[in-house]
């Protein structure tokens, strides 16, 4: 049945504190209600997306680096880039030396090694960037590049860990511990995930690197 262009009237939009209502006053039917949890859950949602769009890709988060400068990856395309969750006072902390040693074996090939202190395991990242950045210069001779002190794991994973072991990751799950390792391919898709115990002077680490750079 077709109903008349004067029949049809405007629709009417009713709020209350739980829900929205929206109907045809000509039309009996039931009115259409949307609990206020959906409605935010859909907001979260496009706003995701959103942002999703905006950052295509792993070079286009926005970071901070050790000195509070704004930055992003994008200076790295083009790089094998290995992505380390670091901490000063870990068990795990001498990989800084071997870190800095892969670091200048490959550099020249276009390698990178980018360290991100987190302060999330046993509380073994407690100082400033500032005294972060003195640490590594004057006790392991670092000379790659150091970012803002940020969270790999919880409600506030930092939105570059959510790419790296987030759900959509080739490697999801959660970070375990300090000097968790993620290699970055030269088109920016990771390549692998490497556990603290694997130390940087270790064959399956260097393979992989070796592998990574000479990939075209």
């Amino acid at each position: 049945m077709t109903r008349s262009k004067d029949s049809l009237l405007p629709i009417e939009w009713g709020w209350s504190k739980q829900r929205l209502i929206a109907r045809f006053d000509s039309t009996p039917i039931e009115p259409i209600i949307v609990p206020m949890k959906t409605l935010a859950l859909l907001c979260s949602l496009i706003a995701m997306t959103t942002l999703a769009t905006h950052a295509a890709s792993i070079y286009d988060i926005k970071l901070k680096d050790i000195d509070g400068k704004d930055t992003t990856l994008a200076a790295y395309k083009g790089k094998v880039v290995l992505i380390v969750n670091v901490a000063s006072k870990c068990g795990y902390t001498k990989q800084y030396a071997g870190l800095e040693t892969i670091y200048q074996k490959y550099k020249d090939q276009g390698f990178v090694i980018l360290g991100f202190p987190c302060n999330q395991f046993g509380g073994q990242e407690p100082g400033t960037n500032e005294e972060i950045k003195q640490f590594c210069t004057s006790k392991y001779s670092v000379t790659f590049p150091l970012f803002d002190k940020l969270e790999v794991n919880g409600d506030h994973r930092h939105p570059l860990y959510v790419t790296l072991a987030g759900k959509d990751s080739p490697f999801p799950g959660d970070i375990k511990w300090n000097f968790n390792k993620f290699l970055i391919g030269k088109d920016g898709k990771i390549l692998k995930r490497f556990d603290s115990k694997v130390t940087p002077e270790s064959e399956e680490l260097n393979s992989a690197v070796t592998a990574a750079v000479a990939a075209k």
